[in-house]
């Protein structure tokens, strides 16, 4: 009897190990990807790229993203992770040299990095102390995704100002419920390839950073 207690205990306890290993080797992961991408950032900004170039490199840096979930299972997923937050890094540089050139770009970007910085430690830190499952947010998620690309899409064509300033702020709202279901992912079993498992929340604080940028200086008065 002791024997098999001995072995449940043991049985019972593998998942936790596995899904402590993938949340570890995720948040390291995902620490040098967001650095990678701001010494790209920073390079793009030195080297003075347009924002047409910038939109090049996004092309490029989502093409890549098909490549880094068809080889997330090798090791040629490490490189090809890097490559993509690389040039999504990339293409933010003239986004933040034309923040940076206002009278205070410095202080809205630093204020965007502490905000976001804040969003996900705290939503993380929510889910890893509650374990609570945030699965049920899948789909309604996915259909503000959905809206948010769509709107997206057409104010590149009708240039509505308001739009733009209620597709920020939804995708706020979303990337911070997406931090919530993808961190609940990953400590509930649901995803267990931790490249695959960077990749959502690099997206997450990406988008979220960019959009809440754009809030900032909306209210300020400077975009």
């Amino acid at each position: 009897m002791q024997d098999k207690s001995v072995f449940q205990t043991h049985a019972g306890s593998m998942p936790a190990l596995e899904t402590s290993k993938v949340l570890r080797n995720t948040y390291l992961l995902l620490g040098m990807t967001l650095v990678t991408s701001a010494m790209c950032a920073g390079l793009a900004m030195a080297m003075n790229i347009g924002h047409g170039t910038g939109l090049v490199l996004s092309i490029l840096g989502f093409v890549m993203l098909f490549v880094v979930h068809k080889t997330a299972d090798s090791s040629k997923g490490i490189v090809a992770i890097f490559v993509f937050t690389g040039l999504l890094g990339a293409a933010l540089g003239p986004m933040l040299k034309a923040y940076l050139a206002l009278p205070n770009g410095g202080e809205l970007v630093m204020q965007a990095l502490g905000g976001t910085a804040l969003v996900f430690f705290g939503l993380s830190a929510y889910v890893l102390t509650t374990r609570k499952d945030f699965s049920f947010l899948g789909g309604f998620l996915m259909i503000g995704l959905l809206v948010i690309v769509v709107a997206s899409i057409a104010n590149l064509f009708f240039q509505v100002p308001a739009a733009s300033l209620a597709i920020s702020a939804a995708a706020v709202f979303i990337m911070s419920g997406l931090i919530l279901f993808d961190t609940s992912r990953i400590i509930h079993g649901g995803e267990t390839n931790y490249i695959r498992a960077t990749v959502a929340l690099y997206l997450d604080i990406y988008n979220l950073f960019v959009h809440l940028l754009h809030l900032l200086g909306v209210f300020s008065g400077d975009d």
